[in-house]
């Protein structure tokens, strides 16, 4: 009587393998599978609502924030003025700050060795001394230099006046602020010059186009992608840094708020007032550069996929490599 014998096999990897290609696939339903369990999420969204509660009840019981005076004083007229004296500060900086950037990174990718030292030393000297530092010196720049002139080096002065008189608190703020962040702004558009192919300034080159030209025309457009992004952060950071003012008495928002709250000792509801229009302010401009970021990101995001049959589509495509074109 003949015996049935068990299939030979083969021990180790290789018969591993050949048992599993074997093996016929089984069928998986997916409408029984159960979902994984995160229990550590709802206990961090548990404890995240208990303190959103006790930080309600705070703002909400505690007297001493006085709301009804933050809203009084929300709208108030003076307070107005502050925040246009900070929005007209922190406009003249930028556009200073970016003109100089532009022309600091030109000169610091100069061939001219002179030229880019002159130009390394001050993003150097400009980011080395805090600004606050930078906006007491111009402020007291009358005791360094009592007289200010104008006329040929060595020679007569054609106009001349005191410190004091043209080194008011605006023009300080404004050159203390201006100057700094041209430094800032250098390396920022630095960075965005180099992130450009150098085929580029090449092509520029055999086209017979001038440096300039070549910069204006080619580079610096490219250049906007990388420069733009860091640049809205600029502005947002300027905005915030204007408050720095209030040391050299300009009447900012928030020099006006300390001026209100010496006189009526209401600090805290004051110091909330500034904190909401600086809110309101920088939330306006993330949204302004929400919208310049997506207008620069238009080229890049264009091939890209959008969702995720895209992105199964993009990579089904990718598999099969170029669909082959039609012979004509």
């Amino acid at each position: 009587m003949a015996t049935a014998h068990p299939p030979a096999t083969r021990e180790g990897p290789e018969g591993a393998e050949a048992l599993t290609r074997a093996a016929p696939e089984a069928d998986v339903d997916v409408a029984d599978a159960a979902p994984v369990r995160h229990p550590l999420r709802w206990l961090a969204v548990a404890a995240l609502a208990v303190l959103a509660a006790q930080l309600c009840h705070f703002l909400f019981t505690n007297p001493n924030f006085e709301w009804g005076t933050v809203g009084s004083y929300f709208t108030a007229q003076i307070i107005g003025r502050g925040i246009a004296t900070t929005i007209e500060l922190t406009v003249v900086a930028m556009v200073i700050g970016i003109i100089g950037g532009v022309l600091i990174a030109v000169g610091r990718m100069s061939h001219n060795p002179v030229l880019s030292g002159v130009c390394g030393a001050y993003v150097w000297f400009f980011r080395g001394v805090p600004v606050l530092v930078q906006l007491v010196f111009w402020y007291n720049l009358s005791a360094l230099l009592p007289r200010v002139s104008l006329g040929v080096p060595f020679g007569p002065e054609f106009i001349s006046g005191q410190t004091n008189h043209l080194i008011t608190p605006l023009f300080a703020a404004i050159l203390g602020l201006g100057l700094n962040e041209a430094a800032y702004m250098a390396e920022i558009v630095r960075g965005g010059l180099l992130g450009v192919d150098p085929g580029q300034t090449e092509a520029s080159d055999a086209l017979g186009m001038s440096r300039a030209r070549s910069l204006r025309r080619v580079v610096l457009p490219q250049a906007m992608r990388f420069i733009v992004p860091p640049t809205g952060s600029q502005v947002i950071n300027m905005l915030k840094a204007t408050s720095l003012v209030s040391v050299i008495a300009l009447s900012d928002l928030l020099y006006t708020v300390q001026s209100i709250y010496n006189r009526t000792f209401e600090t805290i509801p004051l110091l909330i007032v500034a904190c909401l229009w600086y809110l309101v302010m920088t939330s306006v401009l993330y949204v302004g550069q929400s919208f310049i970021e997506r207008h620069y990101a238009r080229g890049a995001t264009r091939n890209a996929p959008q969702s995720f049959w895209d992105f199964a589509l993009f990579k089904r495509r990718g598999r099969k490599g170029p669909e082959p074109k039609e012979s004509p």
